[in-house]
């Protein structure tokens, strides 16, 4: 299963290398990593997302709390939150298939950043979900380049499950879970 991590850590040198380290003694792969600077002056948040059952989650977590310059470790998995993920990708383009790669854009909300005679760069911001399903659209073109920020996120204050919510349908003015 894979899991996302809420770290806190004190911006020193060589806290992302101890951490790195860590997960490579320990045989992990980090999927996803975003670093920067959180609400406090001296402060960095780094999101991560790994692979590993939960008494593995666990065990790495104690490992974490336990380095220097650690602050707070929380695994927000299964917390109600906000992730949102950022991805350039330029596709090369061909006068007939430029307005069909529009189209995708307008529908994905994403924004042209850049426009050539031979390509259109995109920007997408969105749940990863969001982010996969543009790309594997955009695959059946000729895709030149990515660059994806890694997946962000923060748990909701409101504890609103907002993937709950997509499972809720409305019969008789009746709110049925399913």
């Amino acid at each position: 299963m894979k899991h996302t991590l809420s770290v806190l850590v004190e911006d020193e040198s060589g806290v992302l290398s101890r951490i790195s380290g860590l997960f490579a003694r320990r045989g992990f792969n980090i999927d996803s990593l975003a670093v920067g600077p959180a609400e406090k002056k001296g402060i960095s948040r780094i999101i991560m997302s790994v692979q590993g059952d939960n008494r593995t989650i666990e065990q790495l977590i104690k490992q974490l709390n336990k380095l220097i310059n650690i602050l707070d470790v929380q695994n927000v998995t299964n917390l109600p939150s906000i992730e949102r993920e950022l991805m350039l990708i330029k596709v090369a383009t061909l006068p007939e298939f430029r307005s069909y790669i529009i189209d995708i854009a307008n529908i994905f909300r994403a924004k042209i950043v850049d426009i050539s005679n031979s390509s259109l760069t995109l920007e997408i911001t969105g749940d990863p979900g969001k982010v996969f399903a543009i790309q594997q659209l955009l695959a059946e073109y000729n895709i030149l380049q990515i660059a994806r920020t890694g997946k962000i996120t923060l748990v909701r204050e409101s504890n609103v499950n907002t993937e709950l919510l997509k499972k809720v349908t409305y019969k008789n003015d009746t709110t049925v879970y399913s």
